[in-house]
This record gives C-alpha cells, structure tokens and sequence, in this order.
C-alpha cells in the first residue's frame, strides 16, 4: 500500500494552513498528498432549514474540497494530491482515513498575537486516539515561518530553517519519539534542539536551599543518561547538530519557550488503553495549547 500524508479540510482558515503544510511536508518525503474532507450530517429539520438547504451542503461537501486541491496541485506541481470525502463523526472518520498514513496533519485556531493553539475537541480527540504521528498547524501558519530571518528581519523560504525542537522525558526516552524528531531535522538540514526537563528531589519544595553542586549533579546525570539514549541517532544523522538543553521545572513551559525559535515541536504520547478512554497527558496538553510552531505527536508505547 502506498504511503501518504493526510490532511483534515473543513473550510476553516485553520484547516487551510494544515493542508498547505500538508503538502509542503509531502513534498520533503516524497510521498503524495491525500486531502481528506468530512462531511458530518445535519438532523433533518435543520437539513431543510433555508440556510442548510440543498445548495449549502454541495458547497460544503464538494466545492470546498475540490477548489482546494485544485489549489495545492498549482502551488505544489511536484505532489500528487487527491482528494476525499468520506462522512461521519469528524475525529473518527479523520483517524480511519489515516490508518495507513505516515503522518496526519490538522489546523488548530491560533490565538490573538503570540499566543498559540486553541484546540478544539476534535484535535484533542484525534491526537488522543490516532496512532500515527499529528501534526497540528496553526491558522495563517506559512511555510517561510519555518525558517530564518533574512537580513530584513522577515522570515523567508530562501534562508535556513529554524531548528527542530525535541521533547523529551530524559529518564524513560521513546525511540519513535527520537527517530521522528531526527528524520523532520535530516529533511530539514537543520539543528535539533532536545529540551528535557527534570525536577528538584521532593524535600526541596519545602524550602530548603538547593546546592549548586547537587544541582549540578542532578543535571550531568540526566544529560549523561540522554546522552546514551540519542547515541545511535546520532551515528546515523551525524550531520545534525544536537544541543542538549536541559530545564529545571515545567517541561511544557519550556518547550513552549523553545516553539518560538522553532520550525518544528516533537513530543511524545504514550499510547494507553484503559476504560477511562485515551489521554494526551498533562506536556502534551499544555504544549498543543500555547506553542507558536507547528507540534507533531508521536504515539508509543
């Protein structure tokens, strides 16, 4: 079966920025595009509704969709983009197209100025659930955002990209976390930059004054015990410069902090299931919320 990169199309503006990404990341792998619109019924009454009338729903379900493939093939002539249209509740639907997918990638509503993602229910439910990598993309995200300033101070596709930023539990480290983090930098020919968190023992909450020795210690132990963890990576992409950051408090904080330099945020979500249904835990959570770059999730085990 062939590969494919999917992307989630509703309409909306945000929906637009991830298809766009979509296909700029299609073209990084070399794998075609499929633009996956769904189309959730309305209940009857609401169906012959004047403004849910018969003309509405043909705009919806195939002048949108259509109008933006025809859009990605002229603006990206080297990905081959299809389109489809399936019908049924928005997250299930999105992640049954994407089964056999390497990647899904959807758009999330930005916040006023530099604020990041407003996740709605479906993206939640869609990162909780999917087991591929998603990617989520803000609205008005574009391509030239992802790279370097030029000597303007603009953002441009002709100068470099920003880094990839990696985070990462430095203590139980997930290899397809890292192997996607390292592939997104090798497409790039960037720099990864792996943001790890680790926290203070318990009794200094209490207020005890923290030795800078100890802290000191505590930090070589964590970048010592990623160090060996990002070995073999680093035999295979010894192109990519790495820089171990690591970060006293909120992993997610920080992270959010290194978005801003960032072409890129990868982090991780361990894949669980339980009767209490699927979690994205509390990083995740926070990071998909606030970032200001694109954030893929990874599942693992």
């Amino acid at each position: 079966m062939v590969r494919t990169v999917v992307a989630g199309l509703d309409g909306s503006p945000e929906s637009r920025a991830a298809a766009e990404w979509a296909a700029h990341e299609a073209e990084l792998r070399g794998l075609p595009l499929k633009v996956v619109h769904v189309w959730e019924p309305v209940p009857d009454p609401l169906a012959q509704a004047p403004l849910m009338g018969a003309e509405t729903q043909q705009h919806w379900s195939e002048r949108i969709p259509r109008e933006a493939g025809e859009g990605l093939r002229q603006r990206h002539p080297g990905v081959d983009v299809t389109v489809e249209q399936v019908t049924g509740t928005p997250s299930d639907a999105l992640v049954d197209a994407a089964k056999d997918a390497e990647l899904l990638v959807l758009g999330s509503r930005g916040l006023s100025g530099v604020g990041g993602f407003l996740v709605g229910s479906v993206g939640l439910s869609v990162v909780a659930h999917a087991e591929l990598p998603v990617v989520l993309v803000r609205a008005g995200e574009e391509a030239a955002a992802e790279h370097q300033l030029d000597p303007a101070g603009s953002p441009s596709a002709a100068t470099a990209y920003r880094p990839v930023v990696l985070g990462i539990d430095a203590g139980a480290p997930a290899d397809a976390v890292i192997e996607f983090a390292f592939a997104e930098a090798a497409r790039r020919d960037t720099g990864l930059r792996v943001v790890y968190g680790w926290s203070l023992p318990p009794y200094y909450a209490y207020g005890l004054a923290m030795d800078a020795g100890l802290s000191e210690e505590l930090s070589r132990e964590e970048t010592d015990s990623l160090t060996d963890a990002l070995r073999p990576w680093r035999q295979k992409h010894p192109d990519i410069e790495v820089a171990l950051e690591p970060r006293v408090g909120s992993a997610a904080d920080h992270l959010v902090d290194a978005s801003r330099e960032a072409s890129l945020v990868v982090i991780g979500r361990r894949i669980r299931h339980n009767a209490l249904g699927a979690h994205i835990g509390p990083v995740a959570h926070g990071v998909l919320h606030h970032a200001t770059a694109p954030v893929a999730v990874v599942a693992h085990d």
